[in-house]
């Protein structure tokens, strides 16, 4: 960094943009400045962190450097912008009082893990003895209870808490860890917690902490308000809790969270790499997708071979583990299927007290719901599933202006992005836009952060799904501002996410695997080979359209997908495999679907990848019905015979890639009796082999060796870590997404990079 004309006393107003507010940044500038022993005074403002200092030339200098090198560590800085002013006459250094000076927003912190300093404080502190909401600088709440900006106590839902008097010298001594943390409080002052048991409601805490501990320990179901939102949590060994918990969600199938007391217990359920401890640890706390070691009731993950692991991150996690005996809680989101997890104490007693021991609520307002991030690591690389506590609303940072770009993204696991100057700011995870719940959250966030950030829209990009809510809320919104729009299609926007975060400007190898997406030619597509930059793509391979027998009823009953590709790679006489579906199901069910494709009826065509594992998961009689998104091509992951090498043929026709050998290799196998654990792993590898083979041709087709991998497909484990490796040992380089959602979530992000460039280079028609 270029600085300063050589003279003894120098003044500079040094704007700094990033995460720093509510991280202890305004502190850490008095400290520093302090330090290097300058005069001045630093401010909260919507741009951020405004600073004006003087002193010598080399101090500055030191000052200046020393404010990224040695920020907190919940502070993310992005910019640090200065310029030369006259020398005023300071006294000293202080903290002024926060001011909006522009238009233009600071960035909001995430909410943060309790950190191992207010672990002691509650030992140690004589008013924040067990103080189960204790904070600091350095953790809490952010997001979710902030209303307005600048970041101050008044404008969260901590203004109806008065400090006290000890908290209050706290929050005005500089040399305080508390200083100026906007959510601090105390036993004395602070929010406080409940336990509402239908008949009575319990308000000392020792009691609470006893009833709820030795209730989960024999099985009981509670209600627990967390950061962003409602949990719902029992014993994760006991089988008869987690079903009760099971009807209590009206979730069949789908896999539980589970919250351990520690890293140590951690390890004795699942097997932990270097990388994956490093996220369980950071103080976003995701929840982490672990290689399971099966020690927990089979109820919580059916069948598959990963469990969602987190650790305590609530001051209240901490210490209902000092009093449980099991040391394993499953913790899920605390709202039934299809809907938005519950914020509201009242609705939170109304929906759960009839199935649950108690709800233990506090009387703190969560503002913006946030359910908990999830996260994994493939070939040492983490990968973003699910984006939202911990991580939202921290934006990424684009090449082109993004100011006013609104993206409204897909339709399942769903976010929308706000453009603010260079910043992308992607929304907290919002559910599948199918259900009416949750698209009102969608439109409510929407709200919120329109206000928030102080956001106008004035271009508007969407899905090229027209039956897509976002798409319709885009266009809404577009004609009741009069402003543009624009249609991205779905995987380009995929592959295009991933080219924003990595700041790739050449055009690339993109390679998206999915459900659905709707495609130029109107047909579903789901598994694209492209060579794609952010103005445009070529699809140059994909794989052979197949029927989607019911339209979405195919992407439900996995056995639909299997009839398809039996009539299409071996027409009736794939009615005469020995196969299990044909044991499974009744002969009415198969002649009606048998019938919609013989006679091309309610069958949309779809290149599909994730219907193509539901067809295997099928054939080889893993999965006949998805209980939930994807569970049959989970299941047929989890089913891998990592001992198999061997694969099934294909076939490349034009710009096909065709499966009709390896359909009736597979039917062979199972009719052979195969296990399915080589017939799944003879599947992926065929994948592999596939890919990689498409990506060699389009290398020397295209010159280029740049890959993006994007697309919820590639959520599989197995599939990504051999295809890396593949295409790397092959002289590729891969791309992945890293705090991009590989999955639809990360849709938001692609639209607003493809909207942002061709705003830019006049290509907005």
């Amino acid at each position: 960094m270029a600085l300063i004309q050589t003279r003894h006393n120098t003044g500079f107003r040094i704007q700094v943009t990033g995460l720093v507010q509510g991280v202890g940044f305004r502190p850490f500038i008095y400290r520093l400045a302090k330090h290097h022993q300058l005069t001045g005074w630093v401010l909260n403002s919507n741009d951020g962190v405004l600073i004006q200092v003087q002193g010598e030339q080399k101090k500055l200098t030191n000052f200046i450097h020393e404010i990224r090198l040695k920020a907190p560590p919940a502070a993310t800085v992005i910019d640090i912008s200065y310029e030369e002013t006259p020398v005023e006459k300071f006294n000293n250094f202080q903290i002024k009082s926060s001011a909006s000076v522009s238009n233009s927003v600071t960035l909001i912190s995430p909410d943060i893990a309790i950190c191992q300093d207010c672990l002691e404080d509650m030992e140690q502190q004589a008013h924040r003895l067990n103080y189960p909401l204790i904070n600091c600088t350095n953790c809490g709440p952010r997001f979710s209870i902030i209303q307005a900006l600048p970041y101050d106590r008044p404008k969260t839902t901590m203004a109806d808490f008065p400090m006290c008097q000890s908290c209050e010298q706290e929050y005005n001594n500089i040399i305080d860890r508390r200083f100026h943390a906007q959510p601090i409080a105390c036993n004395d002052c602070g929010p406080s917690y409940c336990l509402d048991t239908g008949k009575n409601q319990v308000t000392e805490l020792d009691t609470i902490l006893s009833m709820v501990s030795s209730g989960l320990d024999q099985g009981q179901l509670f209600a627990i308000k967390g950061t962003g939102g409602y949990h719902l949590a029992c014993d994760a060994h006991n089988e008869k809790a987690v079903q009760a918990l099971r009807q209590l969600k009206r979730r069949d199938r789908k896999p539980f969270a589970v919250l351990v007391r520690s890293l140590g217990r951690a390890k004795e359920i699942a097997h932990i790499n270097v990388e994956e401890e490093s996220i369980l640890l950071q103080f976003s706390r995701p929840i982490v997708l672990l290689r399971s070691k099966q020690k927990l009731a089979p109820g919580v993950s059916y069948g598959l071979n990963r469990v969602g692991v987190m650790l305590p991150y609530m001051p209240v996690h901490h210490l209902l583990f000092e009093q449980l005996e099991t040391d394993t809680l499953v913790l899920t989101s605390g709202n039934f299927s299809d809907e938005p997890i519950v914020i509201d104490d009242d609705q939170a007693r109304e929906q759960f007290l009839p199935w649950v021991t108690g709800v233990l609520s506090y009387n703190r307002i969560i503002h913006n719901r946030v359910d908990d991030s999830v996260m994994k690591v493939t070939n040492q690389q983490a990968l973003m599933i699910r984006r939202s506590r911990g991580f939202a609303p921290a934006p990424l940072v684009s090449q082109y202006d993004t100011e006013g770009i609104f993206a409204a993204g897909a339709e399942l696991s769903s976010s929308f992005a706000i453009g603010k100057g260079n910043q992308v700011i992607l929304s907290q995870f919002l559910g599948d836009l199918k259900g009416f719940e949750n698209f009102a959250f969608y439109e409510e966030s929407y709200q919120r952060f329109s206000r928030l950030f102080n956001f106008i829209p004035n271009l508007i990009a969407v899905d090229a799904h027209s039956g897509y809510l976002s798409t319709s809320f885009g266009r809404d919104m577009a004609k009741s501002m009069n402003a543009p729009y624009i249609t991205i299609q779905h995987h380009h926007a995929h592959i295009a996410s991933v080219l924003l975060e990595k700041s790739i400007q050449e055009p690339v190898i993109g390679i998206s695997l999915d459900g659905l997406g709707m495609g130029s030619d109107q047909t579903l597509w789901g598994a694209e080979f492209m060579y794609a930059d952010l103005d445009t793509f070529e699809r140059c391979f994909h794989f052979r359209n197949v029927s989607l027998p019911g339209g979405d009823r195919a992407a439900k009953q996995p056995w639909r997908m299997a009839l398809s590709y039996l009539h299409q790679s071996m027409g009736s006489a794939g009615l005469n495999r020995r196969l299990p579906l044909f044991s499974k199901l009744q002969p009415d069910q198969i002649q009606g679907v048998w019938q919609l494709l013989e006679n091309d009826i309610n069958c949309p065509q779809t290149s599909s990848a994730g219907r193509l594992f539901d067809a295997v998961a099928a054939l080889c009689g893993i999965s006949f019905v998805n209980h939930y998104q994807a569970e049959a091509p989970m299941l047929l992951e989890a089913a891998i015979d990592e001992s198999v090498n061997d694969r099934y043929p294909y076939s490349l026709e034009n710009d096909h890639v065709v499966f009709d050998d390896m359909i009736q290799a597979i039917c062979l196998d199972v009719e052979g009796q195969q296990k399915p654990g080589s017939i799944s792993a003879k599947f992926h590898n065929t994948l592999v082999a596939m890919i990689t083979e498409i990506g060699l041709k389009m290398k020397t087709r295209f010159d280029t060796s740049q890959v993006v991998l994007s697309g919820g497909t590639f959520q599989n484990h197995y599939l990504l870590k051999h295809l890396y490796a593949s295409l790397s040992k092959n002289g590729m380089t891969v791309h992945l997404p890293k705090i991009t959602p590989i999955n639809d979530q990360g849709i938001a992000i692609g639209q607003m990079a493809i909207a942002a460039y061709k705003r830019k280079i006049g290509n907005i028609s």
